[in-house]
């Protein structure tokens, strides 16, 4: 309880944080004023608390537990940016990646979980090369950041397994359409209207992951 509590304190941090950076993008052009909130209210600070509550539950306190919470971090950030400035920042994937990365490492070295880390190195270079296909054949439907998210959802879902990875790219894929055929019924986009990727993408991987296997966190509650 005492680490659900902690944790979902600094979920709220991570939503104010993610609620700065993304009000202050395009970072270059906002260093001589202050920056302003991406979103009015506390509603993604409250978003960061629920999903780092959510990501415990899953996960429990355990040695993969960090690298999951920079995913969330990193996702609050890169969707928000996205759905405003239609851009997937490398200021924040490339560094994201990189941390996952390293952090997954170090619980494959604690948990002698080895296989896990190399399958999921190898499921984000998959995921990046057929986005990076899917962007070369149809480039308004995908961009380069959607190409580069790939590979970090590939790398997070490969942790977890192959068929993780598929439900998470099906997710975000079947997000993405429902999305653009209920603005399409609203008459809010035309079929020509290109919508941000990031987002769904970001909202599928992580529903794959916490349903993809038992809540561990919630033994220490029951």
């Amino acid at each position: 309880m005492i680490a659900l509590v902690a944790l979902t304190g600094l979920g709220l941090g991570a939503g104010a944080v993610a609620n700065q950076l993304a009000g202050a993008h395009p970072w270059a052009e906002r260093e001589r004023g202050s920056a302003q909130r991406a979103v009015p209210g506390p509603w993604l600070e409250v978003l960061g608390a629920a999903l780092f509550a959510v990501v415990l539950l899953r996960f429990g306190l355990t040695a993969q537990l960090p690298a999951w919470l920079v995913f969330v971090s990193a996702g609050l950030v890169l969707a928000v940016i996205d759905l405003r400035a239609k851009l997937l920042p490398n200021r924040v994937l490339l560094p994201a990646t990189l941390a996952v990365l390293v952090l997954l490492t170090v619980a494959a070295a604690v948990d002698d979980a080895w296989p896990d880390l190399l399958r999921a190195a190898l499921a984000g270079a998959v995921s990046f090369g057929v986005g990076l296909v899917l962007a070369l054949i149809s480039p308004s439907g995908l961009g380069m950041g959607d190409v580069k998210l790939a590979a970090l959802l590939g790398l997070v879902l490969g942790w977890l397994g192959w068929p993780v990875v598929l439900l998470g790219f099906l997710v975000g894929f079947l997000l993405q359409a429902v999305l653009g055929l209920a603005l399409l019924a609203v008459r809010r986009a035309g079929r020509s209207t290109e919508l941000p990727f990031g987002p769904a993408l970001l909202a599928g991987a992580l529903v794959a992951a916490v349903l993809s296997g038992e809540w561990i966190g919630l033994d220490p509650l029951f």
